[in-house]
């Protein structure tokens, strides 16, 4: 993304895992090193924020003035399953992009169902060949899902199977190539949702989504001599809807601190053209004897460094600006619809994702250069932050190192951190205020408030509705006041979006309303 950064790389990871002890000197020793971005392609725990190793390591980084970018994690669509949530890190969820790499399948009936696959060998024969279910094929009773062992040389050899289930996809098409197999679908399971990811399989393969799959086997039971082939596209560019929010991509809201909205926001993160290691041939198994420079990986590991990237230009471009005004600019020029003007789908379901799926939306590198006004946040918030968690002076200590004590006299609370997002919580007749700064980085100028809301059992009202800028770095304040207006029920959740406009400009937040 930024193509004239230099990079460090720190090993933190290794075949036993990723250990505390490591990760904290990687990022101690890029901090050492003088780094202004530090990219975490990894896993955070969801513990309270002096337990969480990634949590204390990169507050020590922010206080230097250092971006720190975060994967959101691989867990979704589940709900609440957001790692990396402390809210100085930038935690990057994941979408799609507009390009595919289609292999169709083609049946006897002659219907034909899209799926995708990055097999570059040699192609199947013109002819349709024989088409099989596993289960009809395995050894074990209803087993479906080409396990190694599983499988019947003398009724797989020479055909085409149809396995389920869409984890371990080449390793399931290593089984069928070993019993003489031609070529594999695999068919997604329900768990797998409609997501499909492009894989460098070592025989003619193919993955279709579970509908798809279904009528694949409905074909295979109703044909005495049912017959198929795959026929292999390459790269195909143009692919709409586009972005939409991954499967796998982890969403909120956030299950340490609520009032908090995680992720931040999603960069593409779906079948990426990435650098990879000659040690090991592209699908990492030890039968893959083929050795590339880049392969196709998906995953928030793949958007993260995506956003880390476009930080790295934006602290090129704006040397003085914040770890927090950087993340800031990001946030508040994330786009949240297509050009259409309809709203950015989540894969998982088809309908419209909300800001616990894609946060303040898909990252947005030329608008974040000017981005007209931003959310910053110094150390001094963070610490804010912190002391209204009602965390000990020995618990703040060991994030903070020692180096701030809370002001008894003072009243700290979680809402009034300077955050470009908002996440409320309510009950029923509650009345929940947040106050906000926004600092000036354009022209001077008056910007204007609208809100908007898809429940009317919150009423939302802004004050002062109009903030006019008349020199750069100026700060203005403003207060959200949301009132429950209706009861609902305990876990019920429902969005809005805030925008500051001065006709030229817009800074918007997403907002997300959950009922305790």
């Amino acid at each position: 993304m930024a193509t004239r950064a230099r990079i460090a790389a720190y090993k933190v990871c290794w075949k036993g895992g990723c250990f505390d002890a490591d990760i904290m000197a990687g990022i101690d020793k890029a901090i050492e090193d003088g780094v202004n971005v530090i990219s975490m392609s990894l896993g955070g725990s969801t513990s309270d924020y002096y337990r969480n190793t990634i949590a204390v390591g990169t507050f020590a980084a922010m206080e230097r003035g250092i971006i720190v970018s975060c994967s959101a994690g691989n867990d979704g669509p589940d709900s609440s399953t957001v790692s990396n949530v402390a809210p100085w890190i930038t935690t990057v969820g994941a979408g799609t992009l507009d390009r595919d790499f289609p292999a169709y399948v083609t049946l006897g009936n002659g219907k034909n169902f899209s799926g995708v696959s990055l097999y570059s060998g040699n192609a199947l024969p013109d002819s349709l060949l024989p088409l099989i279910y596993a289960r009809d094929a395995s050894i074990v009773p209803n087993e479906s899902r080409c396990l190694p062992g599983t499988l019947l040389p003398s009724k797989v050899s020479g055909k085409i199977v149809l396995c389920e289930g869409g984890s371990s996809a080449v390793r399931k098409g290593n089984v069928v190539k070993q019993v003489g197999g031609a070529g594999m679908i695999l068919a997604n399971l329900a768990t797998d949702g409609e997501q499909l990811l492009a894989q460098a399989h070592l025989l003619p393969a193919t993955a279709v989504s579970k509908n798809a799959g279904d009528m694949i086997k409905e074909y295979i039971s109703s044909d005495s001599n049912p017959t198929a082939t795959i026929v292999f596209q390459g790269t195909k560019v143009g692919i709409q809807p586009s972005p939409v929010v991954a499967q796998f991509s982890s969403r909120g809201p956030n299950s340490k601190t609520p009032e908090i909205l995680k992720p931040d926001m999603i960069a593409p993160g779906v079948n990426i053209l990435a650098g990879w290691s000659g040690a090991v041939g592209p699908t990492g198994l030890d039968v893959d004897t083929r050795r590339v420079e880049f392969n196709i990986i998906s995953g928030t590991s793949m958007s993260c460094p995506h956003v880390s990237g476009i930080a790295a230009l934006l602290k090129a471009a704006k040397p003085d600006w914040s770890p927090g005004a950087i993340r800031s600019a990001l946030m508040t020029t994330a786009y949240t619809t297509y050009s259409t003007g309809a709203k950015i789908e989540d894969i998982a379901t088809g309908k419209a994702a909300t800001p616990f799926d894609y946060g303040a939306g898909h990252v947005d590198p030329s608008s974040a250069l000017d981005p007209g006004l931003i959310y910053d946040l110094a150390v001094e918030d963070y610490n804010d932050f912190l002391c209204a968690l009602n965390y000990s002076k020995e618990q703040i200590s060991l994030i903070t190192k020692g180096n701030f004590t809370c002001d008894t006299s003072k009243s700290y609370s979680v809402t009034n951190l300077n955050y470009p997002s908002f996440a409320v919580q309510l009950s029923s007749g509650s009345v929940v205020k947040h106050t906000r700064t926004l600092t000036n980085v354009g022209s001077p100028a008056t910007y204007k408030v609208s809100v908007s809301s898809e429940t009317e059992s919150v009423k939302i009202s802004v004050q002062p509705e109009s903030l006019t800028f008349s020199a750069q770095n100026e700060k203005q304040v403003y207060t959200v006041t949301f009132t429950a207006t209706s009861a609902m029920t305990s876990g019920t959740n429902s969005f809005g979006r805030l925008e500051w406009s001065d006709g030229e400009h817009i800074v918007g937040s997403p907002i997300a309303f959950s009922w305790k």
